[in-house]
Protein backbone atom coordinates (compact mmCIF):
# COMPACT_ATOMS: atom_id res chain seq x y z
CA UNK A 1 0.00 0.00 0.00
CA UNK A 2 1.16 3.51 -0.81
CA UNK A 3 0.31 7.10 0.04
CA UNK A 4 1.21 10.29 -1.79
CA UNK A 5 3.22 12.38 0.69
CA UNK A 6 4.15 16.05 0.50
CA UNK A 7 6.53 16.02 3.49
CA UNK A 8 7.42 14.31 6.75
CA UNK A 9 9.11 16.49 9.34
CA UNK A 10 9.73 16.96 13.05
CA UNK A 11 8.68 20.18 14.77
CA UNK A 12 6.55 21.56 17.60
CA UNK A 13 2.81 21.10 17.40
CA UNK A 14 1.47 24.53 16.50
CA UNK A 15 -2.16 24.18 17.51
CA UNK A 16 -4.89 22.08 19.11
CA UNK A 17 -4.72 20.32 22.48
CA UNK A 18 -1.09 19.25 22.08
CA UNK A 19 0.28 22.71 21.16
CA UNK A 20 3.99 23.06 21.89
CA UNK A 21 4.63 19.32 21.94
CA UNK A 22 7.44 17.82 19.81
CA UNK A 23 5.64 16.07 16.97
CA UNK A 24 6.32 14.21 13.74
CA UNK A 25 4.07 15.53 10.98
CA UNK A 26 3.08 13.33 8.06
CA UNK A 27 1.58 15.65 5.44
CA UNK A 28 -0.43 13.88 2.75
CA UNK A 29 -0.91 15.40 -0.70
CA UNK A 30 -4.25 16.48 -2.14
CA UNK A 31 -7.39 18.22 -0.88
CA UNK A 32 -10.90 18.52 -2.33
CA UNK A 33 -11.54 21.80 -0.49
CA UNK A 34 -10.31 25.30 -1.34
CA UNK A 35 -10.59 27.44 1.78
CA UNK A 36 -9.85 31.04 0.86
CA UNK A 37 -7.39 31.42 3.75
CA UNK A 38 -5.58 28.08 3.26
CA UNK A 39 -1.91 28.18 4.30
CA UNK A 40 -0.89 24.79 2.84
CA UNK A 41 -1.73 25.17 -0.84
CA UNK A 42 1.62 23.61 -1.66
CA UNK A 43 0.13 20.28 -0.53
CA UNK A 44 -2.71 20.35 -3.08
CA UNK A 45 -0.66 18.51 -5.71
CA UNK A 46 2.70 16.93 -6.38
CA UNK A 47 4.27 14.93 -3.59
CA UNK A 48 5.86 11.50 -3.86
CA UNK A 49 4.46 8.01 -3.43
CA UNK A 50 5.68 6.32 -0.24
CA UNK A 51 5.03 2.79 0.98
CA UNK A 52 3.53 2.48 4.44
CA UNK A 53 6.70 0.73 5.60
CA UNK A 54 8.88 3.64 4.46
CA UNK A 55 6.59 6.14 6.18
CA UNK A 56 6.75 4.20 9.45
CA UNK A 57 10.52 3.85 9.25
CA UNK A 58 10.93 7.59 8.71
CA UNK A 59 8.59 8.43 11.59
CA UNK A 60 10.45 6.02 13.86
CA UNK A 61 13.72 7.72 13.03
CA UNK A 62 12.71 10.97 14.73
CA UNK A 63 12.23 9.32 18.12
CA UNK A 64 9.14 11.36 19.03
CA UNK A 65 6.12 9.95 20.81
CA UNK A 66 3.47 12.04 19.08
CA UNK A 67 2.48 11.91 15.39
CA UNK A 68 0.08 14.16 13.48
CA UNK A 69 -1.25 13.05 10.11
CA UNK A 70 -2.33 16.12 8.17
CA UNK A 71 -2.64 17.53 4.67
CA UNK A 72 -4.06 18.67 2.38
CA UNK A 73 -6.91 16.39 3.36
CA UNK A 74 -5.49 13.07 4.58
CA UNK A 75 -8.80 11.20 4.41
CA UNK A 76 -8.97 11.85 0.66
CA UNK A 77 -6.50 8.96 0.35
CA UNK A 78 -8.09 5.69 1.52
CA UNK A 79 -4.76 4.25 2.69
CA UNK A 80 -4.63 6.94 5.36
CA UNK A 81 -6.84 4.71 7.52
CA UNK A 82 -4.41 1.75 7.73
CA UNK A 83 -1.54 4.20 8.32
CA UNK A 84 -3.34 5.61 11.36
CA UNK A 85 -3.92 2.13 12.76
CA UNK A 86 -0.30 1.08 12.21
CA UNK A 87 0.96 4.21 13.98
CA UNK A 88 -1.28 3.47 16.96
CA UNK A 89 -0.15 -0.16 16.99
CA UNK A 90 3.46 1.06 17.27
CA UNK A 91 2.60 2.91 20.46
CA UNK A 92 2.43 6.46 19.12
CA UNK A 93 -0.09 9.01 20.27
CA UNK A 94 -1.73 10.00 17.01
CA UNK A 95 -3.86 12.90 15.88
CA UNK A 96 -5.54 13.38 12.51
CA UNK A 97 -6.22 16.86 11.12
CA UNK A 98 -9.20 16.72 8.77
CA UNK A 99 -11.19 19.45 7.07
CA UNK A 100 -14.59 18.05 7.96
CA UNK A 101 -15.79 17.16 4.47
CA UNK A 102 -14.79 13.47 4.58
CA UNK A 103 -16.33 10.59 6.53
CA UNK A 104 -14.48 9.94 9.84
CA UNK A 105 -16.34 6.68 10.61
CA UNK A 106 -13.39 4.47 9.66
CA UNK A 107 -10.77 6.26 11.75
CA UNK A 108 -9.19 4.10 14.45
CA UNK A 109 -10.84 4.94 17.78
CA UNK A 110 -7.41 5.49 19.38
CA UNK A 111 -6.75 8.48 17.11
CA UNK A 112 -7.60 11.99 18.28
CA UNK A 113 -9.49 13.45 15.34
CA UNK A 114 -9.09 17.23 15.02
CA UNK A 115 -12.00 18.10 12.74
CA UNK A 116 -12.68 21.48 11.20
CA UNK A 117 -16.13 22.91 10.86
CA UNK A 118 -15.76 25.43 8.05
CA UNK A 119 -17.26 28.85 8.80
CA UNK A 120 -18.87 31.01 6.09
CA UNK A 121 -15.70 33.05 5.57
CA UNK A 122 -13.81 29.96 4.43
CA UNK A 123 -15.90 29.58 1.29
CA UNK A 124 -16.36 25.89 2.17
CA UNK A 125 -19.26 25.92 4.64
CA UNK A 126 -21.42 24.01 2.15
CA UNK A 127 -19.01 21.05 2.31
CA UNK A 128 -19.26 20.48 6.06
CA UNK A 129 -20.21 16.83 6.56
CA UNK A 130 -22.58 17.25 9.50
CA UNK A 131 -23.07 13.48 9.60
CA UNK A 132 -19.65 13.39 11.27
CA UNK A 133 -20.87 15.21 14.37
CA UNK A 134 -22.63 12.18 15.95
CA UNK A 135 -19.41 10.20 15.34
CA UNK A 136 -17.29 12.54 17.47
CA UNK A 137 -15.81 11.01 20.62
CA UNK A 138 -14.48 12.33 23.90
CA UNK A 139 -10.87 12.13 22.66
CA UNK A 140 -11.66 14.20 19.54
CA UNK A 141 -11.38 17.95 18.96
CA UNK A 142 -13.36 20.39 16.81
CA UNK A 143 -11.68 23.42 15.26
CA UNK A 144 -13.20 26.66 13.97
CA UNK A 145 -10.98 29.02 11.98
CA UNK A 146 -12.69 32.42 12.03
CA UNK A 147 -12.21 35.38 9.70
CA UNK A 148 -14.68 37.90 11.15
CA UNK A 149 -17.60 38.51 13.49
CA UNK A 150 -20.02 36.70 11.18
CA UNK A 151 -17.86 33.57 11.41
CA UNK A 152 -17.73 33.88 15.19
CA UNK A 153 -21.50 34.17 15.51
CA UNK A 154 -21.93 31.13 13.25
CA UNK A 155 -19.45 29.14 15.34
CA UNK A 156 -21.32 30.08 18.52
CA UNK A 157 -24.54 28.79 16.95
CA UNK A 158 -22.90 25.50 15.95
CA UNK A 159 -21.34 25.14 19.39
CA UNK A 160 -24.76 25.44 21.01
CA UNK A 161 -26.86 23.60 18.44
CA UNK A 162 -24.68 20.49 18.47
CA UNK A 163 -23.53 20.65 22.11
CA UNK A 164 -19.95 20.31 20.89
CA UNK A 165 -18.29 21.07 24.21
CA UNK A 166 -19.98 17.97 25.65
CA UNK A 167 -19.04 15.72 22.74
CA UNK A 168 -15.29 16.33 22.47
CA UNK A 169 -12.34 17.12 24.69
CA UNK A 170 -11.71 20.58 23.18
CA UNK A 171 -13.45 23.04 20.90
CA UNK A 172 -10.83 25.30 19.33
CA UNK A 173 -11.41 28.86 18.11
CA UNK A 174 -8.62 30.33 15.99
CA UNK A 175 -8.42 33.69 14.12
CA UNK A 176 -7.41 33.85 10.47
CA UNK A 177 -4.02 35.56 10.50
CA UNK A 178 -4.24 39.07 9.09
CA UNK A 179 -8.05 39.11 8.97
CA UNK A 180 -9.34 38.83 12.54
CA UNK A 181 -7.41 40.47 15.37
CA UNK A 182 -6.56 37.82 18.00
CA UNK A 183 -7.45 40.24 20.79
CA UNK A 184 -10.94 40.77 19.37
CA UNK A 185 -11.60 37.04 19.25
CA UNK A 186 -10.23 36.60 22.78
CA UNK A 187 -12.45 39.40 24.08
CA UNK A 188 -15.56 37.89 22.46
CA UNK A 189 -14.86 34.47 23.97
CA UNK A 190 -14.32 35.88 27.46
CA UNK A 191 -17.35 38.17 27.26
CA UNK A 192 -19.63 35.37 26.07
CA UNK A 193 -18.17 32.84 28.53
CA UNK A 194 -17.77 30.18 25.89
CA UNK A 195 -16.49 26.71 26.74
CA UNK A 196 -13.81 26.79 24.05
CA UNK A 197 -10.03 26.96 23.81
CA UNK A 198 -8.64 30.09 22.14
CA UNK A 199 -5.55 29.42 20.06
CA UNK A 200 -3.05 31.22 17.87
CA UNK A 201 -0.98 29.02 15.59
CA UNK A 202 2.38 28.71 17.32
CA UNK A 203 4.30 27.76 14.18
CA UNK A 204 3.30 31.03 12.53
CA UNK A 205 4.62 33.03 15.46
CA UNK A 206 7.90 31.11 15.58
CA UNK A 207 8.65 30.41 11.91
CA UNK A 208 6.30 32.62 9.89
CA UNK A 209 4.62 29.69 8.13
CA UNK A 210 7.89 28.26 6.76
CA UNK A 211 7.32 24.93 5.03
CA UNK A 212 8.51 21.95 7.05
CA UNK A 213 8.45 23.83 10.37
Amino acid sequence: MELRITEIFHSLQGEARSVGRPTVFVRLTGCPQRCVWCDTEYAFQGGQKWSLDDILETVDGYGAGYVTVTGGEPLAQPNCLPLLTLLCDRGYEVSLETGGAMDIAGVDERVSVVMDLKAPGSGEQHNNRLENIPLLRSNHQVKFVLADRRDYDWARFMLDQHQLARRVSDVLFSPVQGQLAPRDLADWIVRDRLSVRFQIQLHKLLWNDAQGR
